[in-house]
């Protein structure tokens, strides 16, 4: 453990002169002794809201207690092994002790490496969650914690999205972290905000226009039926882009009522001019109609019309296993998995992907799906064919068959 650096926060207003600082340490040294005046230098310090400084005071505390040499050369190492742990547990309560001061005047910026130093960012997250932009220049202060050093990046990303647009939120959302929860809940966030925007944007046209408004909380689909002049000299209601990065992310997101809306968004972007409507990657070169049937297929609409239509993006002569070429086998393969037809996923997983570690792939891979399938024997079989060694043994420990090769798992 190494003690940490953090900026001084401004003094405050309401802080005693200084000089009058200097004398009365002086004066209490002289009249209750060394602990009352190291008291009193850390309360002075809170006072003025110096602390930094007051991390230094509360060390010196801990250094005076234990009675180690008072100003502190190198770091923890010198200490004498006999008291190190006893000066460890000081330090990181005397990190918490400012880290908390800070929170308490809303700091979270400068908390933040305090409670980072010792491992302890719970606080922090607790503080970002709390936390309520107010016309003030927190908010890029907390962004940067929150979302480009990482301490809450959900939240962070929330607020990019509320504070700075969809625009700069898609170009965030490609920072995010690997982590599948935090990228499902901000997939969730930028499909409902976009989707009211939409929605707000459509009902403004109609009524701009004299006609009547359908029931508030009326879908997509509903404000569109009939009303193909909202499309007339290539109109649209939305940033054509935002939208369609917004039905690329939509996948990702699990809840039904999400899904749903992001559904109604394909079908307001299959209406767009063709100069509005971009070309996509495979398998979704289509972007509003392919991720449409995709989509509609998570929500239980149409699914062996959605298997048919992603099936017979599969290049039945490409075998390769390049992760980079597999991403329509990848496709199926999620999809598949997502709706319970997990016989299916592993017949697909095991012709196409074989030889990709998991590790590799965006979607479950062969153990994976034999593990939620409960099916080990079909792993054993499988992994015995591909020559894995690996995921035939966790098969047969599985079967209970440890140090046995006969039976349906074996040649």
């Amino acid at each position: 453990m190494s003690e940490t650096s953090v900026s001084n926060p401004t003094e405050r207003a309401d802080a005693a002169p200084i000089d009058e600082t200097f004398d009365a340490l002086g004066h209490t040294l002289d009249e209750s002794g060394p602990a009352a005046a190291i008291d009193l230098l850390v309360q002075s310090l809170d006072a003025r809201g110096e602390y930094r400084a007051m991390l230094d005071a509360l060390l010196l505390k801990a250094r005076f207690e234990l009675g180690l040499p008072l100003v502190q050369v190198g770091g923890f190492s010198e200490i004498p092994e006999a008291l190190r742990e006893k000066y460890e547990e000081k330090y990181v309560a005397a990190i918490r002790e400012v880290g908390g001061k800070l929170l308490a005047t809303g700091d979270i910026a400068g908390a933040f490496p305090y409670y980072r130093a010792i491992g302890e960012t719970s606080p922090v997250t607790k503080a970002i969650d709390d936390y309520q932009p107010a016309n003030d220049d927190r908010l890029t202060q907390v962004v940067e914690v929150a979302f480009n050093q990482g301490a809450h990046p959900r939240k962070g990303f929330e607020l990019i999205l509320n504070h700075y647009g969809t625009c700069s939120a898609i170009t965030a959302f490609e920072h995010l972290p690997r982590d599948e929860s935090i990228r499902t809940a901000c997939a969730d966030l930028l499909v409902k905000q976009l989707h009211e925007h939409l929605t707000a944007s459509l009902r403004a046209e109609i009524a701009q226009r004299g006609q009547p408004l359908p029931a508030e909380g009326a879908p997509i689909p509903a404000l569109l039926e009939g009303k193909d002049w909202l499309f007339q000299d290539d109109a649209y209601h939305i940033d054509v882009s935002h939208l369609s990065s917004t039905v690329r992310i939509a996948p990702l997101t699990d809840d039904p009522k999400t899904l749903a809306l992001a559904a109604e968004l394909t079908d307001y972007g299959r209406k767009l001019s063709g100069r509005h409507r971009y070309e996509g990657d495979p398998p979704f070169e289509d972007v509003y109609e392919d991720h449409r049937i995709y989509l509609r297929a998570l929500l239980g609409h149409d699914q062996d019309a959605a298997i048919a239509h992603f099936q017979a993006k599969l290049d039945p002569t490409d075998r390769e296993v390049d992760p980079g070429d597999t991403v329509a086998a990848q496709v199926l393969v999620g999809l598949l998995s997502r709706i319970g037809r997990l016989d299916d996923a592993i017949t697909v997983a095991k012709d196409r992907l074989a030889g990709i570690p998991e590790s590799a792939l965006f979607c479950p891979g062969v153990s994976q799906l034999c593990q939620r399938a409960g099916k080990p024997q079909r792993l054993a079989e499988i992994a015995r064919d591909q020559a894995d060694l690996v995921s035939y043994t966790a098969a047969l420990l599985q079967m209970g068959r440890v140090g046995s090769s006969t039976g349906s798992a074996s040649r």
